[in-house]
């Protein structure tokens, strides 16, 4: 997955191309940005993704223009970020973030096979929820012809991470300011039923986070 384009230049001891590291972060993201050009001029569409296996996945109506220019073969670039913390040192230059980040380039296609676009948006339920489409009604055909679906294939990527506490010049440790870092994490509250829903409440909705504690 390393290409001249996926190497970092800046802090490249903060950047990895492993496989697994990668899928982590695009798993547990439910929000992603999508860049392309359309016309000469830069598009960045926030919009919702999922992998399956080595293809990262995208979904919306048919008459999208950031799917219908996709599919006509131009060049994505798909960036992911889950902030872990604010770092705070004891000098304004030094504050930075704790986050893990991915980047994935290519070019995508439109999924056009009935079992294949069946599958994904099953495993676009299970991105969201885990346990989830094993329940609900899945999509009919007319939903099916509404919904346009894109595979990019997960080859030229790279991710880049930041832990720990905040770095300081040497001759500010002695500066008389707190430092360290504010963890930071999404969390999901309370469920709020439907008014019109008479089923329990599952599990995988009441003990719902993104990632593994």
């Amino acid at each position: 997955m390393k290409t001249e384009r996926t190497t970092l230049k800046r802090l490249p001891k903060r950047g990895t191309y492993d496989r697994d590291t990668l899928y982590a972060i695009l798993d547990e993201a439910l929000i992603c940005h999508v860049g392309f050009v359309v016309n000469g001029a830069p598009v960045v569409i926030p919009t919702i993704h999922w992998r399956h296996e080595d293809t990262l996945y995208f979904h919306g109506s048919a008459a999208s223009r950031m799917l219908r220019s996709l599919r006509e073969g131009v060049e994505a670039c798909v960036t992911v970020t889950l902030l872990d913390g604010l770092v705070l040192a004891r000098s304004a230059f030094h504050h930075s973030m704790n986050y893990r980040s991915a980047v994935v380039f290519g070019t995508a296609r439109e999924v056009t096979d009935r079992e294949e676009k069946l599958r994904a948006l099953d495993a676009l339920v299970e991105h969201v929820v885990r346990g989830r489409s094993a329940e609900v009604r899945g999509p009919n055909e007319s939903e099916l012809r509404q919904t346009m679906l894109l595979a990019l294939p997960i080859e030229e990527a790279s991710a880049k991470i930041r832990t720990g506490p905040p770095i300081d010049d040497e001759e500010d440790y002695g500066v008389p300011v707190w430092a360290g870092v504010l963890p930071a994490r999404l969390e999901f509250g309370s469920a709020i039923p439907d008014e019109r829903s008479a089923a329990t409440i599952p599990d995988y909705v009441t003990r719902y986070a993104r990632r593994a504690s």
